[in-house]
């Protein structure tokens, strides 16, 4: 039995448990579970690391670390660019797609996020829909969830500015619009759409959060 080969197995097991660790922290997440795309790639290609390593003796502990470090240094400098970058986190997460709006269906958006009519006619009726009509309007998520307003919901509870982005659709759920949007921030002193992290309007008031961490209500 070579003792040497079980120690290094052990410590590049350790190795691997840190830098799962570290990326769980420093990436804010509680644990490993994908809420995204970027989250499933990080899992699977950190699998394939630790696991491709662990029985590979002609790979050496520093090569292994440096190997980490690269993808750590990838993961890192990937989510802050789909962050900050509209185009770069569009293009990793997606974004939501309508499917249905004002109780019709929207036949190629459907198609573009592969959903059968099979498919929706299920997430229909697991929502506790029996009419297509009664739908205002049914989302897919960037995860994949479906979201169902019906026409007798009163309330949106969907933000209206995300990561300083307005969502017409939002607007438009709430029979609103650009102009009455502009004028509300104006009244709560916020000068640029840019600046807000997230603004939702529910309960009849619009509750503001900007980038700096300031609350506002309306």
């Amino acid at each position: 039995m070579d003792i040497n080969f079980y120690v290094d197995v052990a410590a590049k097991l350790v190795i691997g448990l840190l830098f799962i660790t570290l990326l769980i922290n420093v990436t804010g997440k509680g644990n490993l579970a994908p809420t995204s795309t970027m989250d499933q790639l990080q899992n699977y290609v950190l699998g394939g690391i630790v696991g491709g390593v662990l029985y590979n003796s002609s790979i050496t502990m520093a090569q292994y670390i440096v190997i980490l470090l690269i993808w750590s240094a990838l993961i890192l400098i990937t989510r802050y660019a789909k962050t900050h970058i509209h185009l770069v986190g569009k293009y990793i997460d997606g974004e939501p797609t309508t499917i249905i709006r004002d109780g019709k269906l929207i036949v190629q958006n459907c198609l573009k996020v592969h959903l059968t009519a099979k498919d929706i006619d299920f997430k229909l009726r697991s929502g506790g829909v029996n009419d297509i009509t009664d739908v205002k309007r049914a989302i897919v998520e960037q995860n994949g969830s479906f979201t169902i307003i019906q026409k007798g919901d009163k309330d949106v509870h969907y933000p209206v500015i995300v990561d300083g982005r307005t969502n017409p659709d939002v607007l438009e759920l709430m029979g609103r619009d650009e102009n009455w949007l502009d004028q509300q921030l104006k009244e709560l002193g916020v000068k640029k759409v840019s600046d807000i992290f997230i603004a939702k309007y529910q309960n009849h008031k619009l509750n503001v959060v900007t980038y700096s961490g300031q609350s506002y209500s309306k």
